[in-house]
């Protein structure tokens, strides 16, 4: 396996409680992902992998020694921040949360709009290179309903990657998938990381860790418990 010992931190976390409605779950968490690396977040139902992952995109509060994603201080981070750290991050959930009223184009242009691309041609460009980059690119006029399931999926991955961000996290983004479907989404993700993005997917497909081995952090009895690989 590739040594990523020497590549930028991109997530920093030590000794960091992690709360879930105000109820700690999860104490002193320690743990580093760097440049480059694709990580599994593993456990049980109820394990805390979600809320972990709400703390990283600042919905929840960073309380501890250190909590540093991206370059911010997530402890310190201020409201009127929280977008540019979005900024730097994709985000892909479980249930798609796409538009319905509207194409898979404006969906994307939509999302582009609001984090700040005025011009409409560099909209429609990044669209489209992105929408090719997940196999979707004759896809772009249908309507979320018209899509299935592993095609929604991707174009949820192409709104997350439509800002090229430096760190591309997944909660449990098969979860609503056959087996078959999910080995595409986890090969276009893993077709991601080998482009450089930074990849953390919270998941309990074991079938496709087995298929796409990587390092695994396990939460397990309130610890968090690391492969190494």
């Amino acid at each position: 396996m590739e040594d990523f010992a020497d590549r930028e931190t991109v997530i920093a976390l030590k000794n960091i409680d992690v709360y879930q409605k105000k109820l700690m779950i999860l104490h002193d968490v320690s743990l580093t992902i760097r440049q480059g690396e694709f990580v599994y977040l593993i456990g049980k139902t109820g394990a805390g992998k979600s809320s972990i992952l709400k703390l990283l995109i600042a919905d929840e509060k960073a309380n501890g020694e250190h909590a540093e994603i991206v370059g911010f201080d997530l402890r310190k981070i201020k409201t009127k921040q929280i977008p540019y750290l979005r900024r730097k991050i994709g985000i892909i959930f479980q249930d798609y949360q796409l538009l319905s009223e509207k194409t898979v184009f404006a969906n994307l242009d939509n999302a582009l709009k609001a984090i700040g691309w005025k011009k409409k041609d560099e909209r429609y460009e990044r669209i489209v290179k992105t929408l090719d980059l997940v196999g979707l690119g004759t896809k772009h006029f249908k309507y979320p309903h018209q899509l299935s399931g592993g095609e929604q999926q991707r174009v949820c991955i192409a709104r997350a990657l439509l800002n090229d961000p430096e760190l591309l996290i997944a909660d449990e983004p098969t979860g609503n998938l056959d087996p078959f479907t999910s080995e595409e989404i986890f090969q276009i993700f893993h077709d991601i990381n080998q482009k450089g993005t930074t990849v953390l997917i919270a998941t309990h497909d074991f079938m496709m860790i087995d298929k796409f081995p990587s390092r695994s952090l396990l939460i397990e009895d309130g610890n968090i418990l690391d492969s190494g690989l």
